[in-house]
């Protein structure tokens, strides 16, 4: 008996998901043959810089995550190559394309069979986390280098504009994912409405492109600064997630890549990562956010009034978009203090699907019902092997953190 279930819903995550990864490979491909020619080679430099420092995260997590599980193997495409194999394809950066591959296997024979639930479930959920770390890593970046661009030479190309269009649909679609790989463990009496991922997605939207918008006005008229207040910025998370004792892999040095990552993923958005009640310090991350936001906002204004520089804004209109740019971000706030009151179900850690409390409920209702169907049944069932559920742990965590 499944404790998840792999519906037609997620098979078209999986599909949408392999599509727009191929999508973004080719538009990087053709930004940085553009870039080349027209000889930015500094944007090329970054955006080269950007793909590989990202690509070579992602392996490493999902190298990691093999080696966790002593390089259990759950699907046909996974078995036909050996262990020293599966090093050769994170070492050519191949390895998420190989995960895609085998969800896209347990995916289709889910949904065609109705088997394998679990297994779908399980490998989707270590996809879409790493997913979210590519989003975070490669596209933001991205999307801030584009849209520095854009403000710099006060154009908009095709190329540019469809780069900085992909990027943001990325990182949609991996929040996205990602929480619905979370709603996931919820019981089917505390699954959330549709209403709830709409109120959900919307304040993530209104935060993290507010953010972006920020980061790229002081980038386009400070370019060299940017890199300090980022290292600055990240060490600060960095200690932050140090603080907060995290558990979420299972061995020290890939715990500390952990946390280093969750700090680059603090710069952009805040991604719950230690378990209870985590009220204080999302109000503390947000008024730091809020307060970088204006700062960032107001140098720009500063430099727009002040200095010379390729474009000029008036002085209004610059002051009325930097303000903007501060309301949006505080009405993001606005909508995630509306989901949390209004959608957002409490639920202990006992209660989430995947627990050792999943097994116990399986077995007390496949015994409630032998025993109503009478001793033969009942004997039956005890000589049948326990149902096999498979939980994603590294998911399973992080949903405790969101919910409990």
């Amino acid at each position: 008996m499944s404790v998840f279930k792999f519906s037609a819903v997620d098979f078209l995550f999986t599909c949408v998901g392999l599509l727009s990864l191929l999508f973004d490979i080719v538009l990087d491909i053709y930004t940085a043959v553009d870039f080349f020619k027209q000889k930015s080679y500094v944007a090329l430099g970054i955006l080269i810089l950007l793909l590989v420092g990202s690509s070579v995260l992602v392996q490493a997590f999902s190298w990691l995550w093999y080696s966790y599980e002593d390089f259990k193997r759950e699907t046909k495409v996974e078995n036909c190559l050996s262990k020293s194999q599966l090093r050769l394809l994170h070492l050519f950066q191949l390895g998420i394309y190989f995960r895609h591959a085998g969800v896209m296997e347990v995916s289709v024979g889910s949904l065609s069979t109705g088997v394998k639930g679990d297994v779908a479930v399980y490998l989707s959920h270590d996809l879409g986390m790493l997913r979210l770390i590519e989003a975070f890593a490669e596209s933001s970046p991205q999307l801030v280098l584009m849209l520095t661009i854009i403000l710099q030479r006060w154009e908009l190309t095709a190329l540019t504009v469809l780069k900085a269009v992909g990027s943001a649909a990325a990182i949609v679609f991996s929040v996205t994912t990602y929480h619905r790989s979370l709603r996931s463990f919820l019981p089917d009496k505390k699954q959330q409405k549709v209403l709830s991922s709409v109120v959900f997605f919307f304040w993530n939207l209104l935060i993290i492109f507010s953010r972006f918008v920020a980061l790229s006005l002081f980038a386009s008229v400070l370019p060299c600064y940017i890199f300090t207040h980022f290292f600055c910025s990240w060490l600060i998370f960095f200690f932050c997630v140090w603080r907060s004792k995290t558990s979420f892999m299972d061995s020290p040095g890939g715990e500390w890549l952990y946390r280093a990552t969750v700090g680059l993923i603090w710069y952009f958005t805040w991604f719950n990562v230690a378990e209870g009640r985590t009220m204080y310090r999302t109000l503390l991350y947000h008024g730091f956010i809020l307060m970088d936001i204006s700062l960032l906002c107001g140098l720009w204004c500063w430099r727009m009034s002040t200095e010379e520089v390729d474009f000029q804004i008036p002085f209004l209109y610059s002051t009325i978009t930097a303000v903007c740019v501060v309301a949006t971000y505080l009405l993001g706030l606005f909508f995630k203090i509306i989901y949390y009151k209004y959608y957002h179900p409490n639920v202990a850690k006992e209660e989430l699907k995947g627990g050792p409390t999943s097994v116990a409920q399986i077995f007390c209702q496949q015994h409630t019902v032998d025993e109503l169907d009478g001793p033969s049944m009942a004997r039956g069932f005890m000589s049948s092997p326990a149902p096999e559920v498979k939980p994603n742990k590294r998911l399973r965590k992080l949903a405790e953190n969101f919910y409990s």
